[in-house]
């Protein structure tokens, strides 16, 4: 009896240490609830709705017939007609999945009972977006009225390897998750010793702080760069097809972002484990909701504007566009702005914590 005593003893004990560390208890449970929701609503590997547009000088009555059928299988959105310069200027910024190219001569050859051809130009980037909806193609100009003669393109990852869409990317999870941790516990570290206090007693301001924290693993976060780009080029040989300055030069304030959450982080944790614990929470939706898992556009709206948010959503974009399609600095600077946004937050809440942590 005086063992269970004990035991029933040290089971309050714990208790009543969980009722005092709420960030972990709440952790242990949004955890999971994030988990649920994520996976059970936000996450669909088979996207539809896929935003398409049209090349073609004129569409006739047959022509228009056959795009409402694309349109009808749930894969494709379309949005209307487009300039062939326009058409590849917004699929190598991502705005568009597809683009349809009519033959000029669609319902002349219908009349003749000759088959015209239907050209589909797919952003093959990610490969599990456009595998099924081009399955859904094949079957519809097969088994219409009067068949046609699909001529597929497949741009940018031609032979859909994974390999191309997802090591470009693991540039922008790996720093988010070792930009974000380290910062975080390294300067939580520094608060439990009292050493972040004795420097926030000193003259020195606290933007300055922040900057001389987050300076030095700028430097960190380059050799992380340099070491996937080495991997990719020699290892999976993943073609680069722009410009690896560009890439690293908008790598900066990506990075910038993720250093200044871990400075917030740190600031709001009492502890070390309560700084990863942050840290983590933040990984899992940006992970799961950027794209690099899951195709973006298979998600639902609620889930597409919460990735919206997240720093990684966009530098995600940012390398593949560059990497993959040769895109310029005109073509991805509109995913700089919600980073650069994401930055002034972070930083400038951390730095109203730190003023309030003065002595």
């Amino acid at each position: 009896m005086n063992a269970w005593r004990r035991v029933l003893a040290v089971m309050a004990k714990e208790f009543i240490q969980m009722r005092r560390d709420r960030l972990t208890f709440a952790m242990m449970i949004g955890v999971p609830v994030i988990q649920l929701t994520l996976f059970g609503f936000a996450i669909n590997t088979d996207p539809k709705h896929l935003p398409s547009v049209v090349v073609a000088a004129h569409m006739g009555p047959a022509a228009r017939a056959l795009l409402a059928r694309a349109e009808a299988t749930g894969y494709f959105r379309l949005l209307g007609r487009a300039a062939p310069d326009a058409a590849e200027r917004m699929m190598r910024r991502g705005e568009v999945q597809f683009v349809f190219w009519l033959d000029p001569r669609f319902e002349e050859k219908l009349a003749r009972h000759e088959r015209p051809w239907l050209g589909v130009i797919a952003d093959a980037t990610d490969p599990v977006a456009v595998g099924a909806p081009l399955a859904a193609l094949a079957r519809l100009a097969a088994q219409a009225p009067a068949p046609v003669d699909l001529r597929v393109m497949e741009r940018y990852n031609p032979d859909r390897r994974a390999q191309n869409n997802i090591v470009p990317a693991l540039m922008g999870v790996i720093l988010t998750m070792t930009m974000v941790l380290i910062t975080a516990v390294a300067l939580a570290r520094e608060r439990e010793r009292g050493t972040m206090e004795y420097l926030l007693a000193t003259p020195v301001r606290p933007w300055e702080v922040i900057v001389g924290k987050i300076v030095p693993y700028i430097f960190v976060g380059y050799v992380q760069v340099g070491l996937i780009l080495l991997a990719a080029l020699g290892i999976f040989h993943v073609p680069v097809r722009g410009s690896l300055l560009l890439v690293l030069v908008l790598l900066l304030p990506f990075i910038a972002a993720n250093l200044g959450l871990g400075v917030l982080f740190s600031t709001l944790a009492r502890n070390q484990m309560q700084a990863m614990q942050m840290s983590f929470f933040f990984f899992l939706p940006s992970i799961l909701l950027s794209g690099f898992m899951f195709p973006f556009r298979g998600m639902p709206g609620w889930a597409q504007g919460i990735g919206e948010l997240l720093p990684l959503t966009h530098i995600l974009r940012i390398v593949r566009g560059v990497l993959l399609k040769g895109a310029g600095l005109a073509d991805v600077a509109g995913e700089l702005v919600p980073i650069l946004g994401f930055f002034a937050f972070s930083f400038s809440l951390a730095l109203v914590r730190l003023r309030r942590q003065r002595p």
